[in-house]
């Protein structure tokens, strides 16, 4: 399969897929800059009205927009240059979103060279949810009455992945002293919440501005999880010692949204998420170019290609937590038969 993968990517580059198109980025960069103003606009015209909160809704969505365009930003996606990629990804991560770009480089890095691999890819280890049996055979008490469930819980709980990302991504800095620029990243994450909820606490009413900031959140948090989570969370995990070649390995634990253009202006290009596994630098504008002939690869060597709805997937995703939570059920079953055998 490395053989004809490397036929493949060849005929990808042939065709210029891998090439920039920064007249796309420049648009969307330059569109939602005046969308940002928009809101802002709104924000000043609308004085002390409620409906400060659609604002608040349209900030969350561009916010989460911005995070888009900076993740393609780090896959060296938008500009020629590497260097210059990673200043883009950094103003669009820490300036705009308030996310840290070191601590999601990282991570992010990890990810796709180990997708949904046990003990490799830091997307599956254990948090809040449990992404695998292993782990969720390990919780107890609350936690495991929790995971049981906690398919019912996930959407519902990414209304607080805003906050999440906001406090691991001030939290890797505060304790990893080795990161370069750690110092001015953080003085940029600070300065930026203490300019937002400044602006917003002297522009609103005490209750409104509350309201404000959370459903600015809320929304970011929901809008960030809910485009990310389809892309994995239901495919199959990689064990420990599995070895499998790159093509396999992206294509077999990620997952394609369909929906065409809509899909693609929703998610960001996360609807592609095969493609983008196996050209992490492909361009949003060509990956739908490249799913045809990825498509047409896997048929011809029979591997498999997971594209589902964007409800479906979802649906996927609701239960595949759920089968895992089981396995808290069980192992805190397990000693109690075994003492009763």
């Amino acid at each position: 399969m490395t053989q004809t993968y490397t036929a493949l990517a060849q005929t990808v580059r042939d065709r210029g897929l891998l090439s920039r198109t920064r007249w796309f980025y420049g648009l969307l960069l330059i569109g939602l800059g005046l969308a940002l103003g928009g809101v802002v606009t709104g924000v000043i015209l609308l004085d002390d009205s409620w409906l400060q909160l659609l604002m608040a809704a349209a900030l969350g969505v561009l916010l989460t927009q911005l995070a888009f365009v900076g993740h393609e930003a780090s896959h060296r996606q938008v500009l020629s240059s590497g260097p210059a990629n990673d200043r883009l990804g950094w103003f669009l991560a820490v300036v705009c979103v308030g996310m840290s770009y070191s601590w999601w480089m990282n991570k992010h890095t990890r990810h796709h060279g180990n997708p949904n691999k046990l003990g490799k890819d830091p997307d599956i280890e254990i948090d809040t949810f449990s992404f695998e049996e292993e782990s969720a055979a390990t919780r107890r008490g609350f936690k495991a009455w929790f995971t049981r469930r906690q398919g019912l819980f996930f959407f519902p709980l990414l209304l607080l992945e805003g906050i999440n990302l906001h406090l691991k991504s001030v939290q890797s800095l505060w304790e990893n002293r080795t990161v370069a620029g750690r110092r001015l990243e953080l003085t940029v994450l600070v300065a930026r919440l203490a300019i937002y909820l400044t602006a917003v606490f002297w522009m609103l009413p005490l209750g409104m501005a509350f309201a404000f900031v959370g459903l600015q959140v809320a929304v970011f948090g929901l809008y960030m999880g809910a485009s990310f989570a389809p892309n994995h969370i239901g495919m199959p995990i990689v064990g420990r010692e599995e070895k499998l070649d790159f093509f396999t390995k992206q294509v077999r634990t990620s997952r394609n949204v369909s929906g065409g253009w809509w899909a693609t202006a929703l998610m960001g290009g996360l609807n592609y998420q095969i493609e983008h596994h196996l050209f992490p630098s492909m361009p949003r504008p060509h990956l739908a170019i490249a799913r045809r002939m990825v498509l047409e690869h896997c048929r011809r060597h029979e591997v498999d290609y997971a594209e589902n709805n964007l409800l479906a997937a979802w649906g996927i995703v609701i239960g595949y937590l759920n089968r895992v939570g089981l396995s808290a059920r069980d192992s805190f079953r397990c000693p109690i038969a075994s003492e009763l055998r």
